[in-house]
């Protein structure tokens, strides 16, 4: 009797399991088939200007994706804030951006998006050129864990929110980080989403490499270009410093660097550059 009852304990598990990804597309739906609540919108054109310049189309998809988003991520505040409807609406704005015209899972990995009112402080462990251990102390605006968490500072959340074109975009560039490690550790190579044609492994690795490269030479020379001189730390911070770029500052991108461009609008399926 007891054989008989873990095997049907063991069939009806293995029945949810499978039946977990329909009833996520299910339930999915239906938080897309909701309305779009009128003071989000209120707070889109008061605080995230960027969705404005979007075609019709892209705002309608945007704004499906940010209830989906806003239905499945856990908002925690730290150090005493409290988190408002504005903090979800204007970081979940932002953050699907990146997932446009693209096939998602909402960034599956991300389960907690945790808020600090400002800057927030961690201590770092790094060896100096004499092989000497140090404790430093950094103020960060962000941080992207593979533990399934995003760290943000709302002041600067607020701040990349609100100047569209300046190439500095928090949000952003954390997400970026998620899309990075999907397979893995980031290293600036995203894994292409399931059906893409466009993707070659080799040519985006060559693109991105040769602008990396150019990057690091400019930094090299004190020269201050287009990108943030921060991308040139690693491919992974590269890649989300020209994410941040891409979708903020894209005609001087596709100008400067034309082909990382063409990678980035093959990659993201937007083309920023026609907004």
């Amino acid at each position: 009797m007891a054989f008989i009852l873990l095997c049907g304990l063991a069939v009806l598990l293995i029945a949810a399991l499978l039946g977990q990804p329909a009833w996520q597309r299910y339930r999915r739906s239906r938080v897309r088939a909701g309305a779009f609540p009128a003071t989000w919108r209120k707070i889109l054109q008061r605080r995230v200007p960027l969705v404005r310049k979007l075609p019709a189309h892209l705002q309608l998809q945007l704004k499906k994706h940010m209830q989906v988003f806003i239905a499945e991520k856990s908002f925690l505040g730290c150090a005493g804030l409290r988190i408002t409807e504005e903090m979800r609406v204007v970081i979940a704005a932002q953050a699907c951006l990146l997932i446009l015209n693209r096939a998602t899972d909402y960034y599956a990995n991300v389960r907690q998006i945790l808020v600090y009112p400002g800057a927030f402080f961690v201590n770092r462990t790094s060896l100096d050129y004499a092989g000497v251990q140090q404790e430093n102390r950094q103020a960060l605006s962000g941080e992207s864990w593979s533990q399934g968490q995003i760290i943000l500072s709302w002041q600067d959340t607020v701040e990349g929110a609100a100047v569209p074109d300046d190439g500095r975009n928090v949000v952003i560039h954390e997400f970026a980080h998620q899309l990075d490690q999907e397979n893995g550790a980031a290293r600036g190579a995203p894994p292409p989403t399931l059906g893409d044609t466009y993707y070659d492994a080799r040519r985006w690795s060559q693109v991105f490499h040769a602008a990396f490269d150019q990057l690091q030479a400019e930094v090299h020379h004190g020269v201050q270009g287009l990108l943030n001189h921060y991308g040139a730390q690693d491919p992974a911070e590269f890649f989300a410093v020209v994410s941040e770029v891409f979708f903020e500052q894209p005609r001087a991108l596709a100008t400067e660097y034309p082909a990382l461009y063409q990678e980035l609008s093959g990659y993201y399926k937007v083309d920023p550059a026609d907004w």
